[in-house]
């Protein structure tokens, strides 16, 4: 489905944001309509965040301790020195 260009743009929400609505939703002293309006989001939307914290809350308890995740992204210095390129290139 094409958007019309008089429509308001996508929002891209960070997972923080996210976070913060589905908790307000999982609290329950609103309903999904109420929190829409001060966090500008759709009450589908809202329902949505809120189910995908549900299912992922037993993630956070399972397996003990996990180890980070290694950065994807090298600095510039280690990356030539694996290429055995100098870095002043």
């Amino acid at each position: 489905m094409r958007r019309n260009h008089d429509e308001t743009p996508r929002r891209n929400h960070s997972p923080a944001f996210t976070a913060k609505v589905a908790l307000a939703a999982i609290r329950g002293d609103q309903t999904l309509a109420e929190l829409a309006e001060p966090f500008g989001a759709h009450p589908n939307q809202i329902k949505q965040w809120k189910d995908q914290l549900l299912a992922g809350m037993t993630d956070v308890f399972e397996g003990g301790v996990k180890k980070a995740a290694a950065p994807r992204v090298r600095c510039h210095r280690a990356a030539c020195e694996n290429r055995a390129i100098d870095p002043g290139e």
